[in-house]
């Protein structure tokens, strides 16, 4: 059966597109979608994705405020805490470990939710790797 290789991209509405994207690349380093096809499309690291869905009632979305959540998995937390808050970003830290990993919450400038994920686990082992 064939199956999905990875999310290929992450689309949503924004009252300032410009400005937005470059708070996501000066801030999370992720590059825009190319303005030609000669140019290279952001490549992420290999590694776990989660697709979920949730109950309307779910407390889980209900706390942003939103239908969605972006999740984005980073090698370092702490290290990714502390640079986002040098540049003056609000980060909530889940003071929670998990076996999956670790995890802090923060809103890009629109408010739009974003999850950083420090994977652990069964997770952290590239399944090419067992």
């Amino acid at each position: 059966m064939e199956h999905i290789t990875g999310i290929g991209g992450f689309f949503f509405r924004s009252e300032n597109a410009k400005d937005l994207i470059q708070w996501y690349i000066k801030h999370l380093g992720i590059n825009p979608t190319p303005k030609t096809y000669d140019e290279r499309s952001w490549w992420q690291e290999g590694g776990p994705t989660e697709i979920s869905a949730f109950s309307p009632n779910d407390s889980y979305l209900g706390k942003f405020g939103t239908s969605w959540v972006i999740n984005f998995r980073v090698r370092n937390l702490d290290a990714m805490i502390n640079q986002l808050k040098a540049e003056g970003i609000e980060v909530e830290l889940d003071p929670e470990v998990y076996p999956n990993g670790r995890f802090a919450f923060l809103v890009d400038p629109e408010g739009n939710p974003i999850q950083l994920w420090e994977v652990a686990g069964p997770d952290k082992i590239d399944p090419k790797n067992r």
